[in-house]
């Protein structure tokens, strides 16, 4: 056990998809994961260990903000012996056509966060990306179910209320970024300090405009029949299960 996870040594998976909202992981275990076991509730960072198309994945609860991923993904790297994490989530879109529940698979995660100031300094710039074999396979696996899926750069944020002295959504957009959301930057950074795989698949849950003034604004998407969150849980789960057969 580690100092905010309980689970043993062993109990939880070399492959991990985690997700900030612990009602959201207890879903995916109850619904997805044969002969799931609650391996960890300290915390209320819910970790189930089961079984997914044949193989161990385990599916777990980090909470929101790059501060709690980074703890949560530095544990199990260098504590749990965890090979891959896969983090599943929302983003808000800077693309106007896209539309709810299209799923973005992180390249890359521009960020607005000093996390690793301390590290580079003025030197440089540490630009945190996915696994590219994570990347290949699940960008495989949604062409071949003919999924609306976009691969690209990211931008992770740590405020999601931001006034016109914080936010850049104009820029971010104008270069080509897709989305914005709050974890995959801390994510990819620790993958990056164990030497570890990490990806980032999220869906879209809202759009993300600039009125006439430069303010910013959520707006509601409309739904689509057939089309819920759970096409980029599946995903995230798909991709987790063939790198466990090859890993």
């Amino acid at each position: 056990m580690s100092m905010h996870i309980d689970a043993k040594v062993g109990d939880i998976a070399k492959t991990v998809v985690v997700g900030g909202d612990p009602a959201r992981i207890k879903y995916i275990a109850e619904t997805y994961l044969e002969d799931a076991r609650l391996v960890n509730e300290k915390r209320a960072a819910l970790c189930y260990t089961g079984r997914y198309k044949g193989q161990e994945i385990s599916v777990m609860a980090v909470g929101m903000g790059i501060p709690s991923m980074m703890i949560y993904a530095t544990e199990l790297y260098s504590e749990y012996g965890c090979e891959a994490i896969i983090r599943i989530g929302t983003s808000g879109s800077y693309l106007p056509d896209m539309k709810l529940y299209d799923v973005i698979l992180s390249q890359a995660a521009c960020h607005t966060s000093g996390i690793n100031d301390e590290i580079f300094g003025v030197g440089g710039t540490f630009c945190p990306i996915a696994d590219f074999g994570l990347l290949c396979l699940a960008d495989k696996l949604a062409k071949e179910r003919g999924m609306r899926s976009y691969v690209g750069n990211t931008v992770c944020n740590d405020r999601i209320y931001r006034g016109p002295e914080t936010y850049r959504s104009a820029a971010w957009k104008k270069y080509g970024i897709l989305c914005s959301e709050m974890e995959g930057a801390g994510l990819y950074t620790v993958a990056a300090e164990f030497g570890k795989k990490a990806l980032m698949i999220v869906s879209i849950t809202t759009k993300i405009e600039l009125d006439e003034q430069g303010y910013e604004h959520f707006v509601d998407l409309p739904e689509e029949p057939g089309r819920s969150m759970d096409d980029g849980i599946v995903l995230a789960l798909d991709t987790a299960a063939e790198f466990e057969k090859t890993r």
